[in-house]
């Protein structure tokens, strides 16, 4: 049903929607763009303020539900697996998939997943299905490698297809034509779409036709989120709709989006585009807003059939206005908007929605290069059940890395700098390079290391060096 108090924006949609029904859209793609776009043009982002929230005193601990195991390890058998894969990995110098990186002993994001994936299966006898929510770039890729897993083969597809919407002229507020890549005058409506999308592609339905109860849903390139029996047998049991895993947040989280509670009592996160101007140095206390959203969220089934049906399939989540230029690889290029929604909002929307409290050691996301040099080297070790964890042998903690941005930002720069293998960091507390230096083979850092290149010639580290404290290279 369309919403009157926009609909006097409709004349001015006519462009979009004349583009996208040109592109086949569905039409509840399009309706779903109408009014974000109408949202736009009214204003944009809604704003939450301190004095509609209360800080979040304390939630669920993980830790607490041991109990809980039992009943997940039964829930196991009518439980899905779907992993967030849309994205490029362009940040990272990539045109194709994030997850097809290789990130631990030669094996990437996704052989990682289905093969942790394949260890429950082995282990309990259960179907327990992996799905991608991919992009148009993503899928082909992504889909053939899981083909090299026949266990992973089932009634259930690999993936369903995130949806696109055009990009919109900061000027003007219309259509973008970009000519000499027109798939650049489409982007993803961000990862709310998986809603929507779950219910076009059929997926859903089909879930649930099978028997499925619960999602277990992240992102493809957080090895830190994986099925956890205990948080599965909680949501089963206690029939929570729709559980976040939030972490406690620090400094590096200040401008993150925040867990609160709302005044009517219902949870809603709040992300940084939503804070009043003069609240920002309010929002980013992390003592007093403590709990950041991970993007790993438990979801039940028929719970969210049941509030799609009362949304008429869209549902009402927060707009986010992202502001890039046409071309992400040519900062020259036009700027745009890009429309989106975020999946983890719906928290405000399910009744009985709630969170729980996971250690950081849940989220461990891949967002830069940096971020890959501590996977590649023996900081971490890969177990039998696939997971990617601390070595037990280091005795400092999680590793503290600081690449220069000019060398090592992309992922083409990272392996010519380190083609004879990453650096035993086991032993390493802190590693900061500052200029270009390419690293020899079976390197070793010890405690904290300050790598500096002076000069703006590439210098190399031998072969076999072992480094402490600083290192200055002229």
């Amino acid at each position: 049903m369309r919403d009157p108090i926009l609909s006097s924006y409709d004349e001015r949609f006519k462009p979009f929607e004349e583009r996208m029904k040109n592109a086949g859209m569905d039409e509840l793609v399009m309706e779903q763009f109408r009014r974000n776009y109408c949202r736009l043009l009214a204003g944009g982002v809604g704003f939450v303020s301190r004095h509609e929230i209360d800080p979040l005193a304390e939630v669920p601990d993980l830790e607490g539900l041991g109990d809980y195991y039992a009943a997940g390890i039964g829930a196991l058998d009518k439980t899905v697996v779907i992993k967030l894969n849309g994205g490029l990995g362009t940040g990272m110098g990539m045109e194709r998939a994030k997850s097809l990186l290789e990130v631990k002993n030669g094996l990437t994001f996704l052989d990682i997943i289905a093969r942790q994936v394949l260890h429950f299966r082995r282990n309990y006898g259960c179907r327990l299905p992996l799905v991608l929510m991919n992009s148009a770039g993503t899928r082909e890729e992504s889909c053939a490698l899981l083909e090299r897993y026949p266990g992973l083969k089932g009634p259930i597809p690999f993936d369903f297809l995130q949806h696109r919407v055009p990009k919109i002229e900061r000027e003007g507020l219309s259509p973008v034509s970009w000519p000499a890549n027109p798939a650049l005058a489409w982007c993803p409506p961000g990862h709310g779409d998986i809603y929507l999308a779950l219910v076009t592609s059929g997926m859903l339905s089909l879930l649930l036709n099978q028997g499925f109860e619960h999602a277990f849903v992240s992102n493809a390139d957080n090895l830190g989120a994986v099925m956890d029996a205990g948080i599965l047998g909680y949501c089963a049991s206690s029939g929570i709709p729709f559980l976040m895993e939030v972490a406690d947040r620090t400094e590096a989280d200040r401008k993150g989006g925040h867990l609160a509670r709302a005044k009517n009592g219902s949870l809603v996160l709040r992300e940084l585009a939503q804070c009043p101007e003069d609240e920002r140095e309010m929002f980013q206390n992390i003592s007093l807003y403590t709990y950041f959203n991970t993007n790993t969220l438990w979801i039940n089934l028929p719970a969210l059939q049941q509030l799609l049906q009362d949304h008429g399939s869209i549902l009402p989540l927060p707009l986010i206005i992202n502001s890039k230029t046409v071309d992400p690889r040519d900062g020259s290029s036009p700027v745009v908007y890009q429309l989106e929604t975020a999946m983890g909002s719906a928290i405000a929307i399910f009744p009985g929605a709630a969170a729980i409290r996971v250690p950081r050691t849940r989220f461990a996301p891949v967002k830069a290069c940096t971020d890959l040099l501590g996977l590649w080297s023996d900081a971490y070790v890969l177990t039998e059940d696939a997971r990617v964890v601390q070595n037990p042998e280091r005795t400092c903690g999680p590793i503290v890395i600081e690449l220069d941005n000019r060398y090592y930002r992309h992922i083409d720069q990272m392996k010519a700098r380190f083609s004879r293998g990453a650096p035993s960091l086991v032993g390493c507390e802190k590693l900061v390079v500052q200029g270009d230096v390419r690293f020899g083979a079976d390197v070793v850092m010890r405690g904290t290391v300050r790598i500096v290149n002076t000069g703006e010639r590439q210098m190399s580290i031998p072969d076999g060096r072992v480094l402490e404290g600083n290192v200055i290279l002229k």
